[in-house]
């Protein structure tokens, strides 16, 4: 069964993410600092993460760094921090989605599903096309036996171009997947990626 970590220092917004979660079919855990989130991350077999930011002790970008460094499980990060330069860092830390308090819980069930499906995509063995081979278990990319270092954004890309081989994709669909709805620069670094 698909199991979900919560990481939430208050305890009725933990509740309540849980209780949507486990409306929605999936088995939850609930983790109230950074501290014990990595402990039971490490410990556990978790699917995905539900991450505060503003957490005792060790706080949310580090804790989805660290988990991060270990593993490609989606990570949506939770938080009432607004500000552009909090999205910026939280999405650069490693988060795929962020969803600002207050939100409602059938908009997270709805960003949680998102993510699973693109994650269960991502999941393929390794695709080839002509000298080109592309990991998805590994992230990794090919091209006639060497391996190529690339950004997140620039695998996110070659991959959504891939999985979508001899399918036409406008700009915006291309924008929305890599870069996420909510993306706040030109829709030229499309053109410029």
């Amino acid at each position: 069964m698909t199991k979900i970590l919560i990481v939430e220092d208050e305890k009725a917004i933990a509740e309540v993410e849980k209780a949507y979660v486990l409306r929605e079919g999936y088995e939850a855990d609930i983790a109230s600092d950074g501290a014990e989130a990595l402990r039971m991350f490490n410990e556990g077999n978790y699917d995905l993460v539900l991450l505060d930011l503003m957490l005792p002790g060790i706080k949310g970008e580090r804790v989805c760094e660290e988990i991060r460094a270990v593993s490609s499980a989606p990570i949506i990060m939770i938080t009432a921090k607004s500000g552009e330069d909090d999205v910026i860092a939280g999405l650069d830390a490693g988060a795929d989605d962020y969803i600002i308090k207050p939100f409602t819980p059938m908009v997270l069930a709805a960003r949680v599903e998102a993510l699973f499906r693109r994650s269960d995509k991502e999941a393929k063995p390794r695709s080839a096309f002509g000298g080109l081979a592309i990991d998805a278990a590994g992230r990794e990319v090919y091209v006639d036996g060497e391996r190529v270092a690339l950004n997140r954004k620039e695998y996110d890309l070659l991959k959504y171009l891939a999985d979508n081989y001899n399918i036409s994709l406008s700009r915006d669909q291309i924008l929305e997947y890599v870069w996420g709805y909510d993306y706040l620069g030109s829709p030229n670094t499309v053109d410029t990626h």
